[in-house]
């Protein structure tokens, strides 16, 4: 049996970790996020409220549970409010981290902790592993800190990057690109999407079964887990109004200028897959695919 704790449980990658690690028969899974549980079912694992920013709670849960595994899946990721709210997005994207290595030395575990594409600029993408980090917000500043953090750590440790996660969560508590289409068009909104953006759209589901992948053969060193395509948001757009039988007519092309952001976007990021797919036999979805399996989980 491996034991697995899972940080960040309640999130949208962390239900569907959750949903794939409890029925894993060779895992022993400890769900902890801060908190009450608020998934929907469960079966299958146990679950222990962790607030990663308090030291203490993290050294004492971990201590006791002596998990062989960590998957760090919890931090603060509104990069406009990692902006605004610096010592917030320190505390749980940094120093969290820190604690969670600490505990982790302790329990003589391995780490895998999960990572962005926002640590780089955005200038020259399609990225891979051994791209030069370069962020350009506070958020990409911080989960930059992190992986830092954990790669000068003496823990055996993985760190997986991915982009722009979309799925649904139990709750419905978060939109995406897909949804947010999908509803303004049923309802004959015209959208601005923008043209200028690349990145590789990650459906959640792959993005937990590279984790899953990762966790159960303690691969260590970096790697890239995303889509497979490197797509605009007016891409995904019209893919998402084909697939749905929507009108096309009503997303307008936009530039990234057009929009006030807080906070600065890399342009170009997205993935190259090489390494997770030779390595880990990582074969994720085609945002095609992604939207379908999208429309199935909302039927």
């Amino acid at each position: 049996m491996k034991k697995i704790l899972l940080t960040g449980a309640n999130g949208l990658l962390g239900q569907k970790l959750v949903g794939l690690l409890a029925q894993q028969p060779n895992v022993e899974l400890v769900a902890t996020a801060r908190g009450e549980n608020r998934l929907p079912f469960s079966d299958g694992y146990t679950y222990r409220s962790m607030d990663i920013t308090d030291r203490q709670q993290v050294l004492d849960v971990i201590g006791d549970v002596q998990p062989d595994v960590v998957i760090h899946g919890a931090a603060m990721t509104d990069v406009d409010k990692c902006e605004v709210q610096k010592d917030a997005c320190w505390a749980q994207n940094v120093h969290a981290v820190e604690y969670i290595i600490e505990a982790c030395q302790a329990a003589n575990a391995f780490l895998l902790h999960v990572s962005t594409d926002f640590i780089f600029d955005g200038a020259a993408g399609p990225y891979d592993e051994a791209a030069e980090a370069n962020p350009i917000s506070f958020y990409g500043w911080s989960k930059q800190a992190g992986e830092s953090a954990v790669r000068h750590s003496k823990l055996r440790w993985a760190i997986a990057r991915t982009v722009l996660v979309y799925g649904i969560a139990h709750d419905m508590s978060r939109s995406n690109i897909i949804l947010w289409v999908k509803k303004s068009l049923e309802d004959g909104k015209t959208i601005k999407v923008v043209t200028d953006q690349w990145r590789s759209p990650t459906l959640a589901e792959d993005l937990a079964m590279g984790c899953y992948l990762i966790a159960d053969q303690e691969a260590e060193g970096i790697f890239n887990i995303s889509g497979k395509e490197v797509l605009t948001p007016y891409e995904m757009a019209i893919q998402t109004a084909d697939y749905f039988g929507l009108d096309k007519s009503l997303i307008a092309q936009a530039d990234a200028s057009t929009f006030t952001q807080v906070a600065r976007r890399p342009p170009r990021t997205g993935f190259i897959l090489d390494k997770a797919k030779t390595v880990l036999g990582y074969n994720p979805h085609s945002f095609a695919e992604g939207i379908a399996v999208l429309a199935e989980q909302l039927n």
